[in-house]
C-alpha cells in the first residue's frame, strides 16, 4: 500500500461541523454495530443513505459485505486542523494496528496514526478488551464548495479508481477534486484519502436554533428537532424540504401558525396572473420548539411535487459485478464514460439521481442494490451490468439461422 495522503483543512476556531466518511464493510454488520464503530446515530446512518427507517427494528438489520455507506460524523477543530470527534474502539481477539487500520475502519486510519493517539500502546497486537482512540479524517470548507453549499466526505481511493470515475460517482469534476485537496497533478494511489465535496442544500434557519446551519447532501434525508422532522434536499435543486418524521416520537405542534397549513404542506392555484403557491416550511428548533413559517408566492406556472431521493428497503446483498467491475477509464475515446460501477454497493453514490418518486415510495433492494444513480431510477437494473452475456446470446441466435439456413440450402443443392 502507498503511504496514504490526506488533505489538512487548517481552522482557527473551535467550531464543530458535520462531515462524511465513505466507508465500505469489511463483514456483515448490523446497523447498530456500524453505528457503534464510530459513535453515531443508527438513524442518522440509515437516513444518511437513503434507507426507509420504518421497516420493523431496522437498527437491527444486518448490512452485507463490501457495502458502501456514507457516514455522518462531527468535525471538530484540534490544535488548528480538522479532526472528527474522539471515536473509539475496545480490541478483541486476534486484533492488530494493522487489522483495526485496514479492515475494521477501512483504511481511513493509519496504524501509526492510532499509535500516536494512543501512546500507552507499545505494541501492534494489544491486549483484548483495549479501548483505543480512533483518530478519523474530515473537512468542512466552511460548508461551501465554490461559495455553493457542500458538505464533504472523506474517500479512500482504491485500487481500480481514477479521478474521472470518483468524480462521475460523486457529481463533480477532477478539477475540483485536484483543487479541494491541494494537488498538483490528479494523480492518486490506493490508499490515499480524498475530501469529496457533495452538492447539497443549507437552511436558512435562525442562529438561536439548535440546528443553525443544517446542510444535507443530495440523495440523503437528516433528522432533526429531536427526531421529529425529516429533511431532505430536493433533485435537481438546492430546496431543502422538511416534513414530519416517519419514526413514532412526542414533538411540539408542527402547524403554522394562523393557517390550517401543517408542516411540509404545500397548495397550488392556479389563476390568470399564475400560480399561487402556499407552503408550511420548518424554520429550526429551539427551546423545545418546531419553528415554522408560512410562505405564499406566485410562479408563472405550477410545480410538481418535491422530487426527493427515493427511500430503499435495508439491503441484504451487493452484486459481485457492481462490487469488482473496473472504473472508467480518464483515456476513454467515448465521449461519455460508460456508468461508473465502482460504487461498491453503493446506496445512490452520493451524487443526484436522474429520476427520483417522492417520499413514501420504497424501493425493494433485498436482493440487489443500484450502482451508479445516473442509470435511472433506485432499484432499476442497468444492462451496463451484464453487456457480454446479452450480446452473446443475440449473436448465437443469428449464428444459428446462418447454420441452418447453410444446411438446408446443401441439401437442397444435393437433391437436384
Amino acid at each position: 500500500m502507498a503511504t496514504a495522503k490526506s488533505t489538512i483543512e487548517p481552522c482557527s476556531s473551535s467550531d464543530t461541523c458535520n462531515s462524511f466518511l465513505g466507508y465500505t464493510l469489511y463483514t456483515d454488520l448490523k446497523v447498530t454495530e456500524v453505528a457503534s464503530l464510530f459513535q453515531v446515530d443508527p438513524i442518522s446512518v440509515l437516513l444518511s443513505n437513503s434507507i426507509d427507517i420504518s421497516y420493523p427494528d431496522v437498527e437491527n438489520h444486518v448490512l452485507p459485505s463490501n457495502l458502501f455507506l456514507k457516514i455522518p460524523i462531527t468535525c471538530s477543530c484540534v490544535d488548528g486542523i480538522r479532526k472528527s470527534l474522539s471515536t473509539r474502539y475496545k480490541t478483541r481477539t486476534s486484533d492488530t494496528l494493522g487489522s483495526i487500520s485496514d479492515s475494521v475502519y477501512g483504511g481511513l486510519v493509519s496504524p501509526e496514526q492510532i499509535q500516536v493517539a494512543n501512546p500507552a500502546i507499545e505494541s501492534s497486537t494489544p491486549d483484548v478488551g483495549t479501548n483505543l482512540v480512533i483518530p478519523l479524517p474530515c473537512a468542512c470548507f466552511n460548508g461551501t464548495d465554490e461559495s455553493l453549499p457542500a458538505l464533504y466526505l472523506s474517500y479512500v481511493v482504491r485500487g481500480i479508481d481514477t479521478m474521472a470515475g470518483i468524480a462521475k460517482r460523486f457529481s463533480t469534476t477532477v478539477t475540483d477534486l485536484t483543487n479541494v485537496n491541494a494537488m498538483g497533478a490528479p494523480d492518486i494511489n490506493p490508499g490515499d484519502i480524498l475530501a469529496v465535496p457533495l452538492l447539497a442544500c443549507g437552511s436558512n434557519f435562525p442562529k438561536y436554533a439548535t440546528d443553525y446551519g443544517l446542510i444535507i447532501p443530495n440523495g440523503s434525508y437528516a433528522l432533526t428537532a429531536g427526531h421529529c422532522v425529516q429533511c431532505s434536499c430536493s433533485l435537481g435543486s438546492r430546496s431543502m424540504y422538511c416534513e414530519p418524521a416517519s419514526i413514532a416520537v412526542s414533538c411540539s405542534s408542527m402547524q403554522c401558525r394562523y393557517s390550517k397549513y401543517m408542516l411540509g404542506n404545500i397548495t397550488s392555484q392556479q389563476s390568470s396572473a399564475g400560480c399561487k403557491l402556499t407552503t408550511c416550511n420548518y424554520n429550526g428548533f429551539a427551546n423545545g420548539t418546531i419553528l415554522t413559517t408560512l410562505s405564499r408566492s406566485l410562479q408563472p406556472r405550477c410545480p410538481g411535487p418535491p422530487q426527493l431521493a427515493p427511500l430503499l428497503a435495508p439491503p441484504d446483498t451487493v452484486p459481485k459485478e457492481v462490487m469488482y467491475a473496473p472504473s472508467p477509464s480518464p483515456l476513454s475515446s467515448s465521449p461519455s464514460p460508460s456508468p461508473s460501477p465502482e460504487s461498491d454497493g453503493d446506496i445512490h453514490g452520493g451524487g443526484s439521481i436522474a429520476a427520483a418518486a417522492p417520499r413514501g415510495s420504497t424501493v425493494a433492494s433485498s436482493s440487489s442494490i443500484p450502482g451508479d444513480p445516473v442509470n435511472g431510477p433506485a432499484g432499476s437494473i442497468s444492462t451496463a451490468s451484464c453487456p457480454s452475456s446479452y450480446y452473446s446470446l443475440v449473436a448465437s441466435f443469428f449464428i444459428s439461422i446462418a447454420s441452418y439456413s447453410l444446411l438446408f440450402s446443401q441439401f437442397d443443392h444435393a437433391r437436384h
